[in-house]
């Protein structure tokens, strides 16, 4: 059986960050992920994880207000980049080795490319015990954002050729940006490192989309520590709407 992780940025937004890990473990969940966990110092992180595993945050992104979303392909924005990323490792490193989802940010053309290629080898370099992600993210909801395409992200992981740094499979964006999730985790699935789940079109509990879970979770029960968390809006409490989560663990009925 795989590892589930709850997004608590998303998840249990009804109680406190500090509070949010513990109310996972009650519910069933084997980890967790945050997409900015910078609010906090680490040692308090330490204590709100609950002996839960940490396995995923983001690279600061900047002023998101102002439409910041990362700096990593950046053209003159290396010095920025590389600050963060060292902030980011900090934190990944004092709470148990989370792997880093590298943010490219609003950019485009092969400048950006160049640059996204240097700052990844660069971040790998600086962090040779962590291993580091990229995400392709869907116009609609991220518009510039420089990495958009699974065929372009692939390219750019093998031109590296550094195997601590992987893919992120979100079955969201995935979907959004190419329709079918199910052919580009076929096409891809050797390259991912970290999978995020949620519901198909709605965006709410996963399930639908025409992509099922239950073949995914023995995809991913059969590779080496992939985790799949859960990153949705949940349609109402969290704890509410988790029969998924029973559902995958327990195979007690059909989803997706």
């Amino acid at each position: 059986m795989p590892r589930f992780a709850a997004n608590l940025t998303l998840l249990f937004t009804e109680v406190p960050m500090q509070e949010r890990a513990a109310y996972a473990a009650r519910a069933g969940f084997d980890g967790v992920e945050v997409l900015f966990p910078y609010d906090l110092p680490v040692a308090e992180w330490d204590k709100a994880l609950a002996g839960l595993p940490l396995v995923l945050i983001n690279t600061p992104p900047g002023d998101w207000i102002s439409g910041d979303r990362g700096f990593a392909a950046r053209p003159g924005d290396e010095a920025t980049f590389r600050d963060g990323f060292l902030r980011a490792a900090d934190y990944a490193t004092r709470l148990g080795g989370a792997q880093v989802h590298v943010m490219a940010g609003v950019a485009k053309g092969p400048q950006a490319e160049a640059t996204y290629a240097e700052n990844l080898a660069w971040a790998a370099a600086q962090a040779p015990d962590l291993r580091l992600c990229i995400e392709p993210l869907n116009p609609e909801d991220m518009p510039g954002y420089f990495l958009n395409d699974y065929d372009q992200a692939a390219r750019i992981v093998t031109d590296i050729g550094c195997d601590r740094i992987g893919l992120q499979f979100d079955l969201w964006h995935a979907a959004r940006l190419h329709g079918d999730p199910s052919a580009v985790w076929d096409r891809y699935r050797d390259q991912i490192s970290h999978v995020q789940i949620a519901g198909f079109p709605a965006r709410n509990e996963p399930g639908g989309g025409g992509f099922s879970l239950p073949a995914l979770c023995d995809a991913v029960d059969a590779m080496e520590n992939v985790w799949i968390a859960a990153e949705y809006r949940p349609a109402r409490g969290t704890a509410q709407g988790l029969g998924w989560l029973t559902a995958l663990k327990g195979r007690s009925q059909p989803i997706g």
